[in-house]
C-alpha cells in the first residue's frame, strides 16, 4: 500500500514543523565538548548541562564527559567546559583559583546580553533583566552586574518594580522567553515606567523566536502538539505553551518517543510536531516513526524559515586544535 493510501485510510497527518530542533549555539557548544574529548582525552568536565537536553547529556557522559554543578567538584588543573547558557564573572574566577583550564561555550547570543548589561551598568542605568528565577541564564547575565539588576519574572512581576530614577533604565531579558509573554510584560513595566528604554536589539534569539513563530501557524490545525524536549529546557517548555495560545487543543513535551501516552491520540486526526532548540534531530524521527505505527503516516513539513547562522568553536580550543594539527603535520 502506498502512502498516499494509508493516508487516505487513516484520514491522520503529522504536521511537522521547521525550523526545529538544534540552533546555531546549541551546535556550537555539543560540538566543543566533542572536541575537547578528542582533543585532550576523557574525562573533561562541564560545569551544569552543556545543553538542556537529556539525550544529549547521556551521549556525552558515554562518551567521558563529566557534569558537574560547580567548579569546586573539578579536580584542580583539569579542563572545564562552562555551558551554553553562560555564567557569572565569579565563575571565572572560581576557575582561575583552582588552575582550571577554561573553555567558555557560552551562545553568543547570550553573551551578546552579558555585554548590554555591563555597557548600562557602566552607565548606571537600572536593568529590569525578564527572565525565570533561578534559570542559569539568568543567573550568569545578573552576576556581571547584580547592583544593577532586577529581576522581572513575568508580567505579574512587573508591578513590584521600585527604579532609583524613572528616566534612566533599560530591559533585557533571557534569550529563550516567550516572545509574546516577553512583550506582555514589557508593556506592563512601560505602563508604569515610560521612559523604560529597549535593548539596541531583540535579546530573545532568532532560534527561539523562530520555533515559537512556526508553532503557532500549525497550532489551530493540531488536535495535539507534541514538544521534543527537556523539562528543564525554557524554549520546549513555551513552545509547548505557544501551541496551546495559539489554538492547539492539547500539547505535551515528551524527550523520548516511548513517553508519549497513546491516550493522546485518541480521536486525533492532525497532530503537530516540533522541538525544541537543543533537540538532535534522531530524536524527531523516532517520534514520527512512533507517529506512523499508529496511523500518522502523512507527513507534511511546514516551513517558515531557513536558518543558516553558524558559530565558531571557542578561541582556546581552536587555538588548542591548531596547535595539535600543527605538531602532526
Amino acid at each position: 500500500m502506498t502512502q498516499p493510501e494509508a493516508t487516505s485510510r487513516t484520514g491522520k497527518r503529522v504536521l511537522l514543523a521547521k525550523p526545529r530542533g538544534y540552533c546555531a549555539g546549541v551546535d556550537r557548544a555539543v560540538q566543543t565538548v566533542e572536541e575537547a574529548l578528542t582533543l585532550y582525552g576523557a574525562p573533561i568536565y562541564v560545569r551544569k548541562q552543556i545543553v538542556h537536553n537529556k539525550h544529549v547529556v547521556q551521549t556525552l557522559e558515554a562518551k567521558g564527559a563529566i557534569f558537574v554543578e560547580e567548579n569546586e567538584e573539578v579536580p584542580e588543573g583539569a579542563t572545564v567546559i562552562f555551558s551554553a547558557h553562560g555564567v557569572a564573572p565569579e565563575v571565572y574566577e572560581q576557575a582561575k583559583a583552582r588552575s582550571l583550564k577554561a573553555i567558555d561555550a557560552t551562545c553568543p547570543l547570550v553573551t551578546k546580553v552579558h555585554q548590554e548589561a555591563k555597557r548600562f551598568a557602566a552607565e548606571d542605568y537600572d536593568i529590569l533583566l525578564i527572565g525565570h528565577e533561578g534559570h542559569e541564564e539568568v543567573i550568569g547575565t545578573s552576576g556581571e552586574a547584580p547592583e544593577h539588576i532586577q529581576l522581572v519574572d513575568g508580567p505579574e512581576d512587573a508591578d513590584r518594580i521600585t527604579v532609583r530614577d524613572p528616566n534612566k533604565v533599560v530591559w533585557l531579558s533571557q534569550t529563550t522567553l516567550s516572545v509574546d509573554e516577553t512583550l506582555e510584560t514589557v508593556a506592563r513595566l512601560k505602563k508604569r515606567l515610560p521612559m523604560l528604554q529597549s535593548p539596541p536589539s531583540d535579546d530573545i534569539c532568532y532560534a527561539t523566536s523562530n520555533r515559537q513563530h512556526v508553532v503557532k501557524e500549525i497550532a489551530p490545525e493540531c488536535d495535539v502538539v507534541i514538544v521534543v524536549g527537556s523539562r528543564n529546557s525554557s524554549n520546549s517548555v513555551r513552545l509547548v505553551e505557544v501551541a496551546l495560545d495559539a489554538g492547539a487543543r492539547a500539547g505535551h513535551l515528551v524527550d523520548f518517543a516511548h513517553e508519549i501516552d497513546d491516550a493522546w491520540l485518541e480521536g486525533a486526526r492532525t497532530v503537530g510536531l516540533t522541538s525544541g532548540a537543543s533537540v538532535p534531530d534522531e530524536l524527531v524521527q523516532e517520534v514520527l516513526a512512533h507517529l506512523a505505527a499508529r496511523g500518522f503516516t502523512d507527513v507534511d513539513e511546514v516551513v517558515t524559515a531557513n536558518e543558516r547562522l553558524t558559530f565558531s568553536l571557542p578561541q582556546e580550543l581552536k587555538r588548542d586544535m591548531k596547535a595539535a594539527a600543527a605538531a602532526r603535520g
